[in-house]
């Protein structure tokens, strides 16, 4: 039961509709794409958006710290957001 609150409070990045957002909790991104998002100012506890999807939903447009960026779907489940502080259902 424990396990499945984790679970709860957990989002991956790829699953935000456009118009929803969250704050960055933890990223798991491969070698040069950490550094790369690192770089765009994707760290734990900033505040990242989905402003659009291409019409397949890969990639996604996200703003993070003014800056906007397109992620392919496997890239973008890589960094995970908290629920807290977020208008999910």
């Amino acid at each position: 039961m424990e396990m499945r609150k984790i679970v709860e409070k957990k989002r991956c990045l790829s699953s935000l509709e456009r118009g929803q957002g969250g704050r960055i909790e933890d990223m798991d991104p491969p070698g040069d794409l950490g550094r790369r998002l690192e770089e765009l100012g994707m760290i734990p506890g900033t505040w990242v958006e989905c402003v659009g999807k291409s019409p397949l939903g890969d990639p996604a447009a996200y703003l993070a710290r003014g800056a906007v960026f397109a992620l392919r779907r496997r890239e973008a489940e890589r960094v995970w957001l908290s629920r807290e502080g977020t208008p999910w259902e």
